[in-house]
């Protein structure tokens, strides 16, 4: 055998024994208690603080291989730690620590007439693989979610940051034995051998689910070779439309934050569609505040009609999540136009509506089919922390287990429980 098969055969080896590992660790983790579980958050938090330097050390090494793997300056910003961002990450998972236990809630319960009592409980789902890119503090966000809900957690994160996330994990394992938790509930995968993740992915007997956060690419390879259920999004082509009969000022505030905050997140607007009855009114002072923060417009005919400044729109622009400060601004005659377009090229994720009559909000948001809609607001809401669940582990856009962001709650599922007192079925 040769070198390279007795290494594939070598990683293949460590990939099942961490998946065994970890639905070993998942049975004890769904009977932990809620204090154990808080318990290893709390010295987790701690740990990572007094800990600082280790990390940052290690992020280092990171940073400065970065330029060589092809990261553009955007991505290394996102990798690179500082004292205030490792606080952060503690800061995350006290306020984890702090959201109400899921497991165990009872979501219906009722007595039957044959006396029966019967119950519907949440229940952890098991195993959970996160497979990541680039951001470190994904690290300590899937674990602290993942421990919380119950579930056991391998985690895989890119290459770009592997000794940072190496060390991530050291300390938040070297806390879980200590906190009374089984040391396999958080696993990271220590290659970055791209394989190992296609191993992980064809072992449904001891893995629940998949969750992959990051681009496109990575999405897809995971869809289409995962064994196990994915929780996923594609894309964040997001849009904002101004009715008729819209606020102008609300509008260009909300169009200007859902655009340009921070244009390279899932949540960021895409494209900008407005009613025709209100297009030069809003189109002018929105272009000048858009131009003013540095974003290129890019304009259907009605649109460069009013603002020439504006570059024209392809067709591929509609269908673009571009992840920067573009913009592509579509006038539309009816808000049954704008729902049209919407459902034609969006990709399920955020849509707004800017709009002061009642009705047409209502239609809005009966009509349009995404993970979240937006009434008088910027689509940059539809975040987990933003949204009251305290954290997220991403945001779907799939119709079943999960839509929208996912913190606890949706990284558990069900189990009924019938009390009896020797009744049978007749």
């Amino acid at each position: 055998m040769s070198a390279g098969a007795d290494v594939a055969v070598e990683m293949r080896e460590l990939c099942h024994e961490m998946a065994r590992r970890a639905k070993a660790a998942s049975r004890r983790l769904a009977v932990a208690s809620g204090a154990a579980k808080d318990g290893w958050l709390i010295r987790s938090a701690t740990a990572i603080v007094d800990r600082c330097d280790e990390i940052l050390t290690a992020n280092a090494i990171d940073v400065e291989e970065a330029p060589g793997r092809g990261l553009s300056s955007a991505a290394i910003d996102r990798l690179r730690l500082d004292p205030k961002r490792v606080g952060e990450m503690a800061k995350a998972l006290r306020e984890v620590a702090a959201l109400p236990d899921p497991i165990g809630e009872t979501i219906a319960s009722s007595r039957r007439p044959n006396g029966l009592d019967v119950r519907q409980v949440r229940v952890p789902l098991g195993v959970v693989f996160m497979i990541y890119e680039s951001r470190p503090n994904v690290t300590v966000d899937a674990a602290a979610l993942c421990v919380k809900s119950g579930n056991a957690a391998i985690l895989r994160g890119g290459k770009e940051a592997i000794a940072t996330n190496l060390a991530l994990h050291r300390i938040l394992a070297d806390e879980l034995a200590p906190s009374g938790l089984p040391a396999d509930a958080v696993q990271l995968v220590p290659t970055v051998d791209r394989a190992a993740v296609g191993v992980l992915l064809a072992l449904p007997e001891f893995i629940d689910l998949a969750i992959p956060r990051g681009g496109e690419g990575l999405i897809r390879r995971v869809v289409a070779e995962a064994r196990m259920p994915v929780l996923k999004h594609y894309q964040g082509n997001c849009h904002v439309y101004i009715d008729a009969n819209a606020d102008i000022e609300m509008g260009v505030r909300i169009i200007l934050n859902a655009k340009a905050q921070r244009p390279g997140v899932c949540n960021a607007a895409e494209t900008l569609l407005v009613h025709r009855s209100i297009a030069e009114a809003f189109l002018l002072p929105a272009a000048d505040a858009l131009f003013g923060a540095g974003v290129e417009l890019r304009g259907d005919p009605s649109a460069r009609a009013v603002v020439p400044a504006m570059k024209e729109a392809g067709p591929d622009d509609w269908d673009t999540e571009y992840l920067e400060k573009i913009l592509a601004v579509a006038v539309v005659d009816t808000i049954d136009a704008a729902m049209d377009h919407i459902a034609r090229h969006g990709s399920g994720h955020t849509e707004a509506i800017v709009t002061r009559d009642l009705a047409s909000a209502r239609r809005f948001v009966a009509e349009v089919d995404s993970s979240a809609v937006m009434v008088n607001a910027s689509t940059r809401f539809n975040d987990g922390g933003q949204l009251g669940l305290g954290a997220e582990i991403g945001i779907s856009t799939d119709k079943y287990h999960a839509r929208g962001p996912c913190g606890l709650r949706e990284l558990t599922s069900t189990k009924w429980i019938v009390f009896g007192d020797g009744q049978i079925r007749e």
